[in-house]
């Protein structure tokens, strides 16, 4: 994902059709050679659950915001510190955890209204491409699945560093983020406010703040 090293703040990988066209400058800029210490980070990641989260937020009745996550998750995420664009991450979500702090308002998220959790109980993210859009901050373009409906994201990552921790555990952590339209995915549910507006807001943000731990198998 080309997020693993906050020392590499240039990571581009240079295809020679990119030059036709642009100044012998603008070339060079685009062939920022890779930081060798990169590749010692190439290998399969694990979201470390306890200090992360995978929540969202959404404006409730047009004057406030809720907040949510899920706790139960898999997750696969390979980086590859010759070639960033070709690292890859997968996360399937188990949908009954999501937590919002209230039950009843739980009990209706997993219901019918929302994710209908007896039919759809999980939803994806898996990764098609990154790409490096300078200093520290990535993109990387997925497919969401939601209720069995598919759809193309563009998450912004930024990376945060990496670190060995007194457990011995090597680690490294990015904040993701992006918005979508609820409804793409058969999330329409709503209710019309007297004042107008809608009760839920079908923008929703989504937010992933990670750890990371190198997989030892």
């Amino acid at each position: 994902m080309g997020i693993f090293s906050r020392r590499q703040t240039a990571v581009v990988e240079r295809n020679p059709a990119d030059d036709t066209g642009v100044s012998g400058a603008e070339a060079a800029a685009r062939s920022v050679a890779l930081d060798p210490a990169l590749r010692a980070l190439t290998g399969r990641w694990t979201i470390d659950r306890p200090h992360s989260r995978i929540g969202f937020s959404v404006r409730h009745a047009m004057v406030t915001t809720v907040r949510g996550a899920f706790a139960d998750y898999d997750s696969t995420l390979y980086f590859d510190g010759a070639r960033p664009s070709e690292s890859r991450a997968d996360l399937v979500i188990r949908v009954a955890s999501v937590d919002t702090g209230v039950e009843q308002r739980d009990a209706h998220l997993i219901g019918r209204d929302f994710f209908d959790v007896g039919r759809y109980p999980e939803m994806a993210f898996r990764s098609t491409s990154t790409v490096h859009e300078g200093g520290e901050t990535f993109r990387m373009t997925g497919d969401l699945t939601i209720r069995d409906v598919t759809r193309p994201v563009d998450l912004q990552l930024d990376y945060l560093g990496s670190v060995l921790d007194p457990f011995g555990a090597e680690r490294a952590g990015f904040d993701g983020t992006t918005t979508i339209d609820r409804t793409e995915w058969g999330l329409v549910y709503n209710q019309r406010l007297k004042a107008g507006g809608t009760m839920v807001s079908e923008k929703v943000r989504l937010q992933f703040d990670i750890s990371a731990i190198r997989s030892t198998s």
